[in-house]
C-alpha cells in the first residue's frame, strides 16, 4: 500500500500543480490513490497531503485560504466518518472542491457521502460516489474541469475515454 506524496509526473518543485489531492488520514489513501492513478495516466500533476479537518484544522485553514494563491486549480478531498474536510475547504477557497465520500466502518460511507452531499446552498462541493469508484471520477472530473482550457489534455481525455471504450466487449459470455 502505497502512502500521499507528490506525483511523480509533478512539474518542478518551485511550481504548483493544477491538482491538490487532500484527505483526513492516511488511512484515506487506499481510496484517494485512485484519483492519483487516473491523474498519473492523463500526465496531470498533483499535490498530495493528509489534511484533517478535526486534528490538525490550522492546516486545513492554511492550505484551503491560500489554495488558489499558490497556484492549484482543482482539490480532490477526501473524508470518511463525519467527512467534513471537503466541505470546510470549500468554505476557504474559491476553487472546485470535489468531495469523495470514503467508505467507513459504521455506516459503510453513507455518512460520509451524506455529510459531504449536504452541504448548504452558498458552499458548493461537487460530490461523488462512495469510494474507489468516487476517487476515480474525481480524477476524471478534475482533468475535464482543467481540458477547458488545455487542448492537449482534452487530446488525451478524449483518447482516455475512447480506449475505455474500445475495452468494452459486446459478447456477454466473454
Amino acid at each position: 500500500m502505497s502512502t500521499p506524496s507528490v506525483s511523480p509526473s509533478a512539474v518542478p518543485s518551485s511550481a504548483t500543480p493544477p491538482v491538490a489531492i487532500i484527505m483526513g488520514s492516511t488511512s484515506d489513501w487506499p481510496t484517494m490513490e485512485h484519483a492519483a492513478m487516473i491523474l498519473d495516466e492523463l500526465g496531470i500533476a498533483y499535490e498530495a497531503t493528509v489534511i484533517s479537518a478535526h486534528r490538525t484544522p490550522q492546516r486545513l485553514y492554511d492550505f484551503s485560504t491560500a489554495a488558489a494563491e499558490r497556484g492549484f486549480k482543482v482539490v480532490i478531498a477526501g473524508a470518511g466518518g463525519a467527512a467534513h474536510l471537503p466541505g470546510m475547504c470549500a468554505s476557504m477557497t474559491r476553487l472546485p472542491v470535489l468531495g469523495v465520500p470514503v467508505e467507513s466502518k459504521a455506516l459503510s460511507g453513507m455518512d460520509s457521502l451524506l455529510s459531504i452531499a449536504q452541504m448548504p446552498g452558498g458552499v458548493p462541493v461537487g460530490t461523488l460516489a462512495i469510494g474507489k469508484s468516487g476517487a476515480k471520477n474525481a480524477g476524471l472530473l478534475a482533468a475535464a474541469m482543467l481540458a477547458t482550457s488545455d487542448d492537449r489534455l482534452a487530446a488525451r481525455l478524449d483518447d482516455w475515454r475512447a480506449r475505455q471504450t474500445d475495452s468494452i466487449g459486446t459478447d456477454p459470455r466473454g
